[in-house]
Formats: structure tokens, C-alpha cells, sequence
């Protein structure tokens, strides 16, 4: 599928009405291929958790319903979903009416589910549910380290390790890519967490910077900074979570994993 047909980068006028059919799905496949990752034998586990923050629909008596998506599709579906197709479905919500909430978060699964290719789990919260509050990353900070950059393209020979075996989770939040579509920056926050040969932490704060100028869904960013990862550590585990900032009332948050290894529980920073 070309991305040129997606509503990403073109203008578009908001719905009107609910349309399942603006959901447009881009195939994972295409850009695993240069990672050298195999559709049908991944070498990960993980999701991509959104948030939708600007969700709303009428009851049946036309009374606007507001609420917090919490969206959870599986790493191993066939296909993502372009961002902007997603924010004008969601907006499609706006003027229908539903019985109940029930029948929105089972509305939600349906459609997701059949543009994504495989299940895809839909919480609704309340816009000011106690899980929305901003947390902390797990583990230390290695933005204060300093270091002198020079790569602004994803350079994984910047990845280093000494002998010794650690088991520790750290984060940066100088992660920022660009959208391959319109350029536009994507800023984030990734965390780290793994149990191998321990990483040279400059050298890991150079490699995470040097995503400056890289264009890539944050899907993907996420998928090439793992397989880096195991390439160049060969960690026994190894845990790569993103928190992307906010754009336009959706959030995405991938994460990727060895067999087993879970993130921590589900949380929103500051910035999301």
C-alpha cells in the first residue's frame, strides 16, 4: 500500500459522521525487511499502546459522552495504522449516538481490530481516572552525561559493552525522530531495560541521539533501536519501551521485548 494514498500529509476535512472506513492500515512487513526481520518468525514481543485524549460521542439522548481511549494493538499483527486516519475516524465518533459505552469500546475493538489484522484491546477510562496521572520512567536518567555528538542518523556502532553482566533499566528523553510523511518531529522518551553485557552509557546516549534526523513511524524507530540492541549488546533480555509526545490527541507508546519480559504497568508522562 503506497503512503501517498494515506490521509497523512494531504488536507482533509473532519467527518461528519462515523466511517469505519477512514481507518487506513500500512503493512508492518515493508519496513521490517531492512532490519532483517522475518514477519513470520519475530524476534520480539510487544504492542503499540495509543491514547486518545479527544474522544466523544452522543448518548441516545444526544447528551456528548467524553472519555479516554486506551488502545492496545499487538506487534505481530500484519498491519499499523496511519495516525491521521485514526484521529479522523475518531472524530467520526463526535455527532453519533451509541446505547452506552458498552457498545463504543465494542465498536472500537471491531474496527481496529479488522483494519489492524489481529485483536486489538480498547480500555475507555474516564477523563480523570487516577491511571492518567503523569509518572516517571523506571530506572536512571543518562541525559546529563556528557558527550559530544556528531550523528544525527541512526548509528548502532555507537553501541558498546564491557564483559560484565548487569541487570538495569535506563532512560533518556532526548529521543526524537521525524515523520516519514510530512517531516514534522516526533519528540519522545525510551526506556531500557535489559540484563546482558553492560552497555557503555555515552555511548548509548549518542546512539538514541543520533534518531535527530531520522524519518520513521515510531513503530519502527522502536523495532530498529531493539534489533540494535541484540545485534550489538546480544543482551539476555532486553526491554525497549518509547513514550511519544502528543500530537493532535493520540499518543503511541511501542514497546518491544524478548520472550517474557513485560513492561511496567501501563503510565503517562508529563509530556504525553
Amino acid at each position: 500500500m503506497n503512503l501517498q494514498d494515506a490521509p497523512l500529509g494531504h488536507t482533509a476535512e473532519y467527518p461528519e459522521r462515523y466511517d469505519p472506513a477512514l481507518l487506513f492500515a500500512i503493512p508492518r512487513a515493508a519496513n521490517r525487511a531492512p532490519l532483517g526481520i522475518d514477519a513470520a518468525s519475530l524476534p520480539f514481543e510487544g504492542e503499540d499502546e495509543w491514547h486518545a485524549f479527544e474522544l466523544s460521542w452522543l448518548d441516545p439522548k444526544g447528551k456528548p459522552i467524553v472519555a479516554v481511549a486506551r488502545f492496545r494493538l499487538p506487534a505481530n499483527s500484519p498491519n499499523l495504522i496511519e495516525s491521521k486516519s485514526w484521529k479522523l475516524y475518531l472524530n467520526g465518533f463526535n455527532q453519533h449516538r451509541f446505547a452506552n459505552r458498552d457498545e463504543v469500546r465494542q465498536t472500537l475493538v471491531h474496527d481496529l481490530s479488522s483494519a489492524a489484522g489481529a485483536e486489538v484491546q480498547v480500555t475507555l477510562l474516564n477523563v480523570d481516572d487516577d491511571a492518567l496521572m503523569p509518572r516517571r520512567l523506571p530506572g536512571e536518567c543518562i541525559d546529563e552525561l556528557e558527550v559530544e555528538i556528531q550523528d544525527y542518523s541512526p548509528n548502532p556502532g555507537l553501541l558498546t559493552a564491557s564483559d560484565e553482566i548487569v541487570e538495569e533499566a535506563l532512560h533518556s528523553h532526548l529521543l526524537k525522530s521525524n515523520c516519514p510523511v510530512t517531516g514534522q518531529p516526533d519528540w519522545g522518551s525510551v526506556l531500557i531495560r535489559y540484563r546482558g553485557p553492560r552497555i557503555d552509557r555515552e555511548g548509548l546516549l549518542k546512539y538514541l541521539v543520533s534518531y535527530r534526523q531520522h524519518q520513521d513511524f515510531h513503530e519502527h524507530c522502536v523495532e530498529h533501536i531493539f534489533t540494535d540492541l541484540m545485534a550489538r549488546v546480544r543482551p539476555e533480555r532486553l526491554l525497549v519501551l518509547a513514550r511519544y509526545v502528543r500530537r493532535g490527541g493520540l499518543d503511541i507508546s511501542p514497546w518491544r521485548a524478548t520472550l517474557g519480559e513485560r513492561p511496567p504497568e501501563p503510565l503517562r508522562l508529563a509530556r504525553q
